[in-house]
């Protein structure tokens, strides 16, 4: 059963002052994926011929973008081919952007949509709409995304569609990861699509709204994931059937254990690490995929 939850163009404008601290290991090599994709040799070469700036892939999925200038005006049909490239891409990592103000972050959130304003202001954020993230309490909010593997937004009723960080500082280690949830998902023997395929997530917050584990994207089609390992209250078998049952304590660590295990599996060859080095730059990723 495939399910999508009803996912607005919602996002999560977010400034890290400073990324994590937590130590993570480097990314096994993995072979690059081809900019062209799931496309069309016609449909390449006709969105080539649009793109007013370079892309280059990274390691695992998502691509480095040079020759634009996001503090600077860019033109609504470039505007459109960045929305067009993030939707294939999932990653897109904009180095070497300066320091952006927090105006003109948000200028460039609405890009996508409706703005979701954050759960928590910060003194120190300077824009109501800037979720301001630090390892210094004094300098933003501590401790965010440090509870395991998760989209943004999972506890909400419609999950967020995309998220953009603007990187400013950062310890001299601790890398973001991220994983393309359609090749994990792709991954899972038929037992445990099988499985997870009959499995809710019951939220902790927010009056424990359920989403299903497994659902088709409402953009792309593809089979993908929404989950939070460290922000669950449970999880519902075979929700909405007479079947239907809450996990037992016991059960919902072993599905987390087995959802990480799966992210992790093969030495990491499903995680990209991002480096984050001393230039600022800015990161788009588009959430559920």
């Amino acid at each position: 059963m495939f399910l999508s939850p009803p996912i607005r163009p919602l996002i999560r404008v977010c400034v890290c002052f400073t990324a994590t601290t937590q130590q993570v290991s480097n990314l096994s090599p993995s072979a690059h994926f081809k900019l062209s994709e799931g496309m069309a040799d016609d449909e390449q070469s006709q969105l080539t011929r649009r793109r007013t700036y370079n892309v280059t892939p990274l390691s695992l999925f998502g691509v480095e973008v040079s020759g634009i200038d996001l503090r600077r005006p860019v033109e609504r049909e470039t505007v459109d081919v960045i929305k067009e490239d993030v939707a294939r891409y999932r990653l897109m990592v904009f180095r070497g952007q300066g320091v952006i103000s927090a105006h003109r972050q948000v200028e460039i959130s609405h890009w996508f949509g409706e703005l979701d304003c954050p759960f928590y202001n910060h003194p120190a954020s300077a824009h109501p709409e800037v979720f301001r993230v630090s390892n210094d309490e004094h300098e933003g909010c501590v401790g965010v995304g440090r509870t395991g593997w998760h989209i943004d937004g999972s506890f909400q009723e419609c999950p967020y569609s995309h998220s953009i960080y603007h990187i400013i500082s950062v310890p001299s280690r601790g890398d973001t990861v991220f994983t393309p949830l359609h090749e994990v998902v792709e991954s899972l023997t038929d037992e445990q699509h099988s499985r997870w395929d009959r499995l809710y997530m019951v939220a902790d917050r927010r009056g424990g709204l359920v989403h299903p584990l497994l659902y088709l994207h409402p953009v792309t089609g593809k089979e993908t994931l929404c989950f939070h390992t460290g922000m669950v209250e449970a999880f519902i078998w075979d929700y909405g059937s007479p079947d239907a049952r809450r996990t037992e304590p016991g059960e919902i660590g072993e599905i987390l254990s087995d959802i990480h295990r799966q992210i992790v599996r093969d030495n990491r060859r499903h995680v990209y690490s991002h480096k984050v080095c001393h230039h600022t730059g800015l990161q788009l990723h588009y959430g559920l995929e």
